[in-house]
């Protein structure tokens, strides 16, 4: 059975406001990662890299997506604003072309395994779901985790409108009871806020800070459990923080729980 992958990367980041209004939430950096690089590097996991078998859309700021990309994908733009999780599979329906796709949503920061569960004894008939416990509750116990496998049939019909996959695919699937939810071996939380977001890069830098070694920090025992990104300058304090490539902390600020981007977007989370 032939299936490709399609990762999500066209949305505005709403909640993600005001870090989105300078970069689309697909690049927000975790870990000193972008988002999009994490989905990309999941599904090359699973065996989909280069523009025949995998996909990227943009509309958010797409030139940035586009830019970033670089020919590792097939682009799939929507000039007119984002169709949505199921109008931007109906945009790539002849690119995907007969085959299964493994959907995957760009700000899905994953630990633990990935998408190769859903690929893992599928029966090419079920649509499935990658799930985690937790509230809210979306489908029984569990709640979506980014990531999500749908037969050709499935996407056949999708047309390049705003809408989503939840009233298009998900829900009548679950109805003609051929919906799996396949659970999660690891941690999945969406970035979607900014208490999210920071949540996510804590996690990804463990108990300690992580430093891109290329930042510039005047003093070292200032800076607790934080992530700095290439190329920034930290001369003040951080706490449980982010500051991205190319921030700057000044040396009378001390910041707590809380993004910073360039020298005066700052972004508390609590």
């Amino acid at each position: 059975m032939k299936v490709c992958a399609v990762i999500l990367a066209a949305g505005e980041g709403r909640r993600l406001r005001p870090l989105t209004t300078v970069r689309p939430k697909a690049l927000c950096p975790v870990g000193n990662v972008p988002l999009l690089d994490r989905a990309l590097a999941a599904v090359a996991g699973a065996g989909f890299t280069g523009p025949e078998s995998l996909a990227v859309n943009a509309s958010w700021l797409a030139g940035q997506v586009v830019s970033h990309v670089d020919g590792r994908a097939h682009l799939s733009v929507e000039p007119d604003g984002p169709l949505g999780t199921a109008g931007g599979l109906g945009r790539l329906r002849d690119w995907i072309d007969g085959r299964a796709v493994l959907v995957g949503n760009a700000d899905a920061y994953l630990t633990g395994g990935g998408p190769q569960q859903l690929l893992d004894g599928w029966d090419g008939q079920t649509v499935r779901l990658l799930g985690v416990p937790g509230q809210p509750a979306e489908f029984g116990s569990a709640r979506f985790a980014g990531f999500s496998l749908l037969p050709w049939e499935w996407v056949a019909n999708l047309r390049p409108e705003p809408s989503d996959l939840v009233r298009e695919v998900w829900r009548p699937a679950e109805r003609d009871l051929r919906l799996e939810v396949v659970p999660h071996d690891g941690g999945y939380l969406d970035t979607g806020t900014p208490a999210l977001y920071l949540a996510a890069n804590l996690d990804a830098a463990g108990p300690a800070s992580l430093v891109d070694p290329t930042a510039t920090i005047r003093d070292p025992d200032r800076i607790e459990r934080s992530v700095i990104g290439a190329g920034a300058v930290v001369h003040g304090g951080l706490t449980r923080s982010v500051v991205w490539p190319g921030g700057y902390v000044g040396p009378d600020e001390h910041l707590v729980d809380t993004i910073r981007a360039g020298r005066d977007l700052t972004v508390p989370t609590r």
